[in-house]
């Protein structure tokens, strides 16, 4: 009997320190977890307005403050590279999802200089009331380990000079 109590506790004391390595292991290698980032503003202009000026992909070297030129690939679905206006910097991003009846389309950075991976994005502009609408601004991403804040910064940043440039542009 004693052999057997033997073999058994020098099992459980295996099967424990392999749980415990293994657990230990795991801890190195689990990804960071995923941010969300949402910036909304209110428009003075009917939704469909606002859509016409910012919904075409290209558009947004109209409206961000930063971008200086946007190249479109023509592919289906589209791509674009935005290069900063100081020529500095270029975000390569595509296309996921559209919907002009919604006025709401979505894009992923395929290379970006920002702090961040898996990056997926959505711009919608929703009808408020009569001549107002809320443009909405969300993201989604990973933030390099140990740039969050500046992850969070940067992009925060750039979601509030884009949402007030397009506010100031329908300011009646």
């Amino acid at each position: 009997m004693k052999k057997y109590d033997s073999t058994a506790s020098r099992l459980l004391v295996s099967v424990r320190s392999a749980a415990i390595c293994t657990l230990g292991l795991g801890v190195g290698v689990m990804p960071a977890s995923a941010a969300n980032l949402t910036r909304s503003i209110e428009v003075s202009s009917a939704a469909a307005e606002v859509w016409s000026v910012i919904g075409p992909f290209c558009a947004i070297k109209d409206w961000l403050p930063p971008v200086g030129q946007c190249i479109a690939d023509g592919k289906s679905p589209p791509t674009r590279t935005l290069v900063t206006r100081d020529g500095k910097a270029s975000f390569v991003e595509t296309q996921t999802a559209r919907n002009d009846k919604d006025y709401s389309y979505s894009y992923a950075f395929l290379s970006s200089p920002l702090p961040v991976s898996q990056y997926k994005s959505t711009i919608k502009v929703t009808a408020k009331g009569e001549g107002t609408s809320v443009v909405t601004w969300t993201g989604i991403y990973t933030p390099d380990p140990g740039r969050e804040k500046e992850a969070v910064d940067a992009l925060g940043g750039v979601y509030d000079s884009g949402l007030a440039a397009i506010r100031d542009r329908f300011k009646k």
